[in-house]
Order: C-alpha cells, then sequence, then structure tokens
C-alpha cells in the first residue's frame, strides 16, 4: 500500500514541476512584446559581444606595422594544449649581439579551448581575445593562422 502513496506523489511532483516551468513559457506565450530573443543572422550590423568574450586570439598592430610580441614564448608554455608555436629567429643588432626576434606566430584555432591563459600570460601584452565568433569552415587547414603580418616589427620600446 505505501509503494502506491509514493507512487502517486512522484507524479503529483512531476506535474506540479512541469506546470511550474510551463507557467514561465505560457507568460512569454502571452506577452509577445517582451520577447528578448535575437534574430542571429539578420542582426550581424549591430551585434555586439560582452567585453570578456573569449572568441579567438589575435596579434594587434599599430599603423606602422608594429607588434609588441618579443618572442618570449609565455603563450606557448602556457598553452595547454599547443595551440601556439612561436618560430623565432637570431637579430644582428647595430652593436655586433644577437637578439631573439619572432619570425612567425601560429595559432592553431582548431585547437585552441578559449581558455585565455595565453593572455593572461603574455608579459608585453601582445595578444588578445578577439570578438570573432564565426569559425565554421570546410578545410580545416584554413583554421591555422599567423598572427604576425608580413615585414611586421616590434614596437620601439619594448623588451
Amino acid at each position: 500500500m505505501a509503494f502506491l502513496v509514493n507512487y502517486f506523489k512522484t507524479i503529483y511532483k512531476t506535474l506540479k514541476s512541469l506546470l511550474t516551468g510551463m507557467k514561465v513559457t505560457g507568460y512569454y506565450f502571452t506577452h509577445l512584446r517582451e520577447i528578448h530573443t535575437e534574430e542571429y543572422p539578420d542582426n550581424r550590423a549591430t551585434l555586439t559581444m560582452f567585453d570578456r568574450f573569449r572568441g579567438e586570439v589575435i596579434m594587434p598592430h599599430n599603423t606602422d606595422n608594429e607588434h609588441r610580441c618579443t618572442g618570449c614564448q609565455a603563450c606557448e608554455i602556457a598553452c595547454p594544449n599547443g595551440s601556439i608555436k612561436i618560430i623565432t629567429k637570431q637579430e644582428l643588432l647595430p652593436d655586433g649581439k644577437k637578439k631573439k626576434r619572432i619570425d612567425t606566430f601560429v595559432y592553431h584555432l582548431d585547437l585552441c579551448t578559449m581558455c585565455n591563459l595565453c593572455v593572461v600570460s603574455c608579459p608585453s601584452d601582445a595578444i588578445v581575445m578577439g570578438q570573432n565568433f564565426e569559425h565554421s569552415v570546410y578545410d580545416k587547414k584554413t583554421l591555422k593562422k599567423i598572427l604576425n603580418n608580413p615585414d611586421s616589427k616590434l614596437m620601439a620600446g619594448v623588451e
């Protein structure tokens, strides 16, 4: 007999929970002016993402094609799954000393988890998380990106 009481109590709790959820749905069904849903493809021109949104890693360059990356590889070390590869070269300075400089900054978007550890670990603030979120492609090879511009150089005063 007790099992029948528990059975009907379970049915009652389930129906109560269902009606509680349907009350919210019914409210928005009858109050159409209060809809907060945005139609994504139609609002691309006005769509703004939150400042804390993590879309992809980008390396900003100024108008003189200069970046802030010193090639220290801190971001590469901090990346948990190896989506960043920095290729460096030795540059001869005017005083005869050799200095390590960035040659190519390779970013594998297909491996990236958007964890932001690379941006946090960068001592010169050379990379930031961008706002782009549309990464659908047919060819996986296009998700490999070179972040530094061709013939870009280190910004003066950054060491």
